[in-house]
């Protein structure tokens, strides 16, 4: 949906690419279960390089591993062709929640069972492992509650309804610099350059690191040439001043790469994130 890091990025990479392929590009937005509406889309268009996916940890790593039947094989399906942006996420609460550290909610959690909801952007998405990861460290049952994208959570965290969330920095530094929600954590091994002053989770529990990231795909069996194009246009936009400072800004750490370290990339983010899934029973019929 509108407002997430891969909405974000698309457009931000969208409008410079439209520029320099002297076309359009237009942003679709197609959310709902976990990006299997949006991530099957492209797995079934054309393979003629008129339509691309912003890929995300979500449906290209995480789906693969807690459902056990999807409409699109994520690896065969697809031809990487750039990976755009590694983003960590922060942990978020509401201004009602009297808590101003991850060591403050572990012992708030603690205090108050059941009284505690965390929200994702669905379940099995990348920040409802992280979630559940940040339960298992630190000895709590934060109850889980799915939404179809980071934007809807943040919107009943802000509400009320629910009392933390997990978005990527990209959906949330907005509104933690809003004075909307205050930010306790990042997910990251180490603090961000864009947040010096919010302590990573991992200085309270040590091992905790549940990072996202974003990239460019297109339907397997683009022709090289095309993805080359891409690859090479899009990697010389992730390098613009004015797009470095967006997404830094962002607390997104800009990467570029070829299509083949892309592909290995995603391969390697399935068989990590398969072992927590497992160790943790999520699984989607």
């Amino acid at each position: 949906p509108p407002g997430g890091a891969s909405d974000v990025t698309a457009r931000l990479i969208g409008a410079k690419l439209g520029e320099v392929l002297g076309t359009t590009v237009i942003i679709e937005n197609k959310p709902g279960a976990n990006g299997i509406v949006a991530t099957d889309f492209v797995a079934k268009s054309a393979p003629d390089g008129y339509t691309m996916l912003m890929a995300n940890l979500g449906p290209n790593a995480l789906n693969p591993v807690v459902y056990k039947k999807l409409p699109y094989d994520a690896i065969k399906d697809f031809t990487g062709v750039t990976l755009t942006t590694i983003v960590p996420q922060v942990v978020v609460v509401n201004q009602d929640l009297p808590v101003k550290s991850i060591s403050e909610l572990i012992t708030y959690s603690k205090a108050n069972p059941g009284k505690v909801s965390f929200g994702s952007a669905g379940h099995g998405a990348s920040n409802h492992l992280s979630g559940e990861l940040l339960n298992a460290l630190g000895g709590i049952k934060m109850q889980h509650v799915p939404y179809k994208g980071d934007a809807p959570s943040i919107v009943d965290l802000m509400g009320g309804s629910i009392q933390v969330a997990l978005p990527t920095t990209v959906a949330g530094l907005p509104h933690v610099r809003s004075g909307k929600l205050r930010a306790i954590g990042v997910t990251s091994k180490k603090r961000l350059e864009s947040l010096p002053d919010v302590a990573a989770v991992a200085e309270t529990l040590p091992g905790y690191e549940a990072v996202s990231w974003g990239g460019v795909m297109v339907p397997a069996g683009t022709p090289k040439d095309i993805v080359h194009r891409l690859n090479v246009e899009i990697n010389k936009i992730l390098k613009m001043p004015d797009i470095v400072a967006k997404l830094e800004g962002l607390g997104a750490i800009i990467v570029g790469s070829t299509p083949e370290e892309f592909d290995k990339y995603v391969k390697d983010e399935i068989a990590k994130w398969g072992k927590v899934a497992r160790d943790n029973n999520i699984a989607i019929d």
